[in-house]
């Protein structure tokens, strides 16, 4: 018989200021949420994917060579950008309004 033990995990000191804690992706969210249960609409995403942009970019400021989070970065950035693209193909007013709430440029 087996047995199994259970180990609490914690993240390694060097990811706890990339990893977006609950909190933050509740405020985050909370700035283009539509009503109280939107919690995965394009709006949403987009608003969670810049709260992770920004934690890594700040991360890749202090560990530049760090390479692997480098291609994370890209991989959150395209995906942002898709979300984009497809909120201003289907509604173009929550897109405007997306855009002005994050403060992005495009």
């Amino acid at each position: 018989m087996h047995r199994f033990c259970v180990i609490a995990y914690s993240l390694p000191p060097i990811y706890t200021g990339i990893v977006l804690t609950k909190e933050e992706k509740q405020a985050s969210a909370a700035a283009v949420r539509t009503r109280d249960t939107d919690t995965g609409s394009s709006a949403v995403q987009i608003s969670i994917l810049t709260a992770r942009i920004k934690k890594l970019s700040d991360h890749l400021k202090n560990n530049h060579k760090d390479r692997h989070s480098r291609r994370g970065l890209v991989g959150l950035v395209e995906r942002r950008r898709k979300h984009l693209s497809y909120l201003k193909r289907k509604s173009n007013g929550i897109y405007e309004n997306t855009i002005k709430t994050l403060g992005l440029r495009r």
